[in-house]
């Protein structure tokens, strides 16, 4: 494909790859009951590590150590950050899942003050005044009702911002293909360790038929194609435009869980849901887009 067309299809890759993704999470809360955590991941990761290897063969004449170093600390941050999500879905709604794991967005900004002593713009205080309002929204019930779940999903949140921050950093004059394969390896490398020690043993064995195609689904769509589409689609698009389109993960992992499951948020729910969407949008386009419109 030539620039040109590149640059059209790029807004559509980002909404199909956010669409892929907000897929997920009723998927992976009814395969749960199914498969091991753990050995979902690995599946995931490997799968998708070979996969895209494979597409890249021709890169890795100039990998050297510290692309090996560098990837596999993202990698373990990677590991940390789904391990977390996925085990945290098991006791939480997938609409709720969705929503709690976007705070990243809200967390990066005060990461990289830590790293490189950016101050974060006063929209990224308020993004995160409005995400805690989010939160609090979505948890009241008469009183705070946050489930071990809902705990686990916001840690995974914050691993997730540690991963991005470690990401940036180490992406800078490296192939950020390559580091996308290193980091699959070595998640994938940590969850078949995890697999083989609290399982004892690869969990194979009676899974349906129904179970091996959310793990195919997880690893060629949500993993392999929806990465390679956000990285297409962030080339091409405004960053502003691109992280807009990004933050549509949440409202589609909320759509698609009330559509295919019994989930029923309240009113109140709805309303929380909305604040922690508009804090990502916040604190990812600081409304620059609102700003042109007037302009033009």
């Amino acid at each position: 494909m030539n620039d040109a067309l590149l640059k059209k299809l790029s807004k559509p890759m980002i909404v199909a790859a956010t669409l892929i993704w907000g897929s997920t999470f009723f998927l992976l809360k009814d395969t749960l009951d199914d498969v091991d955590p753990l050995f979902l991941l690995a599946f995931r990761f490997t799968f998708a590590a070979v996969l895209l290897a494979l597409v890249f063969l021709n890169r890795w004449k100039g990998i050297d150590a510290g692309y090996w170093l560098r990837g596999g600390l993202m990698g373990l941050f990677l590991f940390a950050a789904y391990t977390v999500q996925t085990y945290g879905l098991i006791g939480t709604t997938p609409g709720k899942n969705a929503f709690f794991t976007s705070i990243y967005c809200v967390i990066v900004p005060f990461l990289y003050w830590a790293v490189d002593g950016s101050r974060p713009t006063r929209y990224n205080v308020l993004a995160a005044l409005l995400c805690v309002a989010g939160v609090g929204l979505v948890s009241w019930d008469g009183g705070f009702a946050l489930t071990w779940g809902d705990g686990l999903t916001l840690l995974s949140g914050l691993l997730y911002a540690f991963h991005i921050v470690t990401a940036t950093v180490f992406a800078q004059k490296r192939d950020v293909f390559l580091l996308t394969v290193i980091q699959f390896g070595t998640a994938a490398l940590c969850c078949w360790t995890g697999t083989l020690c609290l399982t004892h043993g690869v969990p194979v064995e009676g899974l349906p038929p129904r179970a091996w195609g959310v793990l195919l689904y997880l690893a060629v769509f949500a993993t392999s194609l929806a990465l390679l589409f956000q990285n297409i689609g962030q080339k091409y698009t405004e960053p502003a435009a691109a992280a807009l389109l990004l933050a549509l993960e949440a409202p589609f992992g909320v759509a698609f869980s009330v559509i295919f499951t019994d989930e029923a948020p309240t009113p109140l729910m709805y309303l929380g849901f909305a604040v922690i969407f508009l804090a990502v949008v916040c604190s990812e386009t600081q409304f620059k887009f609102l700003r042109a419109k007037n302009r033009t």
